[in-house]
């Protein structure tokens, strides 16, 4: 990272991050551009999930090559400037690369959208076995990630 001063090395911070999102970005490989989906998502500690149709342009693009990046940003807030060459952002964010692999089986799917649900619901939900034919869950394992702040200081966690 060229701006050390705005680098985040605590993983502690890094995780906290993930564990309080609520969106991620998701970037894939398509044939010409770099294809790039928000999308709800879990971190259990080790790895992202997120579901979706189980067709389409994303599942397309992961079927074809697993590699992806992934951001999770938070505590965003523009900051204005009488000098408009001043204006900037304040934020944590964590960028990252992993593999995806999409999950078969419903027990497999099951505990991922379990991963996803706590993040938002806080708990567990159950899912009717018609739904898990329907959906697909995807797991990246994270190889690599970066977080970055600009305007905060360190945040405890």
């Amino acid at each position: 990272m060229r701006r050390k001063d705005k680098e985040i090395t605590e993983a502690a911070q890094i995780r906290g991050i993930l564990e309080r999102g609520k969106v991620c970005r998701i970037a894939f490989f398509d044939d010409e551009f770099p294809y790039m989906v928000p999308v709800c998502f879990g971190f259990d500690g080790r790895s992202i999930f997120f579901h979706g149709f189980n067709g389409g342009k994303k599942m397309e693009c992961l079927r074809k090559d697993p590699r992806v990046c992934f951001e999770v940003e938070e505590d965003i807030e523009v900051v204005s400037d009488p000098d408009p060459c001043e204006w900037t952002l304040k934020y944590r964010s964590v960028v990252g690369f992993g593999k995806a692999t999409v999950l078969e089986g419903s027990e497999e799917k099951r505990a991922g959208l379990d991963v996803v649900v706590r993040q938002f619901a806080g708990r567990e939900l159950s899912f009717p076995d018609q739904a898990m034919a329907k959906v697909a869950v995807v797991r990246i394992d994270i190889e690599s990630m970066t977080g970055r702040r600009n305007g905060y200081p360190p945040r405890e966690n």
